[in-house]
């Protein structure tokens, strides 16, 4: 079966992982896993990704990301290649550390996110016991719950935002919903093409990228003639951020502009401008 092609574009959500080579450990101690999360961080940072979830297992890692700049081939190539550069190093071995490139399944949002976040934290749950959740360090989950302090590179408010706009009530709230989990079936399995995970209509538009079409830009119907930015924020300074939010969606929806032409414009990072537009 050949491979799937990749769909990127901006403000696409994967759920992604990696293996070891031929079934063999990638993260051999703690110190193997600091190491990638230190990379990780990095690789966040600066390909301006949203991470909602994340953990590291010793032959595997999964990833859920948001990416506002259609980079996530670029971003992988340098989180494997650069942490396979520190593992050779450090275990005096050389060649590949990962098996062949990655996976990822690109997925609706509304719909998903939360079901693969909670997947991706119960993979120590299914190896081990219930009781390990909230002891293991090695993922996304206790900074989620608040069991830990927030590292910079984990995006958390688009997730504790579905259970409430006070923290501590909607880290409650996670944990519970996280617990519901344990024993379900992995969100993965209503998987289409190999590769896609959402509604009919997400389906729809993106089965025939599969197909070798060439993508379209995303978002509703364009308007026939397209507004520049100019016109659309000329009072934006005088408005409140409710009203200034809203035009950020209509640029993005209506008339397909970039996040980052938008945020270039208003003098905004491309990471506020995708929390804007997904709000």
């Amino acid at each position: 079966m050949s491979r799937p092609v990749r769909i990127e574009f901006p403000g696409a959500c994967y759920h992604v992982t990696s293996k070891g080579t031929k079934g063999q450990i990638v993260f051999k101690d703690k110190e193997d896993k600091a190491i990638f999360l230190n990379v990780l961080d990095n690789v966040v940072a600066r390909f301006g990704w949203l991470l909602h979830s994340y953990v590291i297992m010793d032959e595997h890692y999964h990833l859920v990301v948001e990416v506002p700049e259609a980079n996530l081939s670029r971003g992988m190539r340098q989180l494997n290649g650069v942490y396979t550069q520190h593992y050779n190093r450090r275990h005096s071995e050389e060649g590949s550390v990962f098996k062949g490139r990655f996976k990822s399944v690109l997925f609706e949002k509304d719909s998903y996110l939360l079901p693969l976040c909670r997947h991706v934290v119960l993979n120590p749950v299914r190896i081990g016991s219930p009781g390990v959740l909230n002891s293991f360090r090695w993922s996304s989950h206790r900074a989620m719950s608040g069991g830990v302090r927030k590292p910079a590179y984990l995006e958390t408010n688009s997730v504790l935002g579905h259970f409430g706009k006070r923290e501590k009530d909607s880290q409650k709230k996670y944990q519970s919903y996280i617990k519901q989990g344990i024993g379900s079936e992995s969100p993965l399995d209503q998987r289409s093409y190999q590769v896609l995970l959402g509604g009919a209509r997400f389906l729809s538009e993106m089965q025939p990228i599969l197909n070798g079409e060439r993508m379209a830009k995303r978002g509703p119907k364009q308007a026939k003639r397209r507004r520049s930015l100019n016109a659309l924020f000329k009072n934006v300074s005088s408005g409140t951020r409710m009203e200034r939010n809203g035009l950020i969606k209509k640029a993005h929806v209506d008339y397909s502009y970039t996040l980052m032409e938008i945020g270039e414009h208003l003098g905004l990072h491309y990471t506020t401008v995708s929390k804007v537009v997904n709000s």
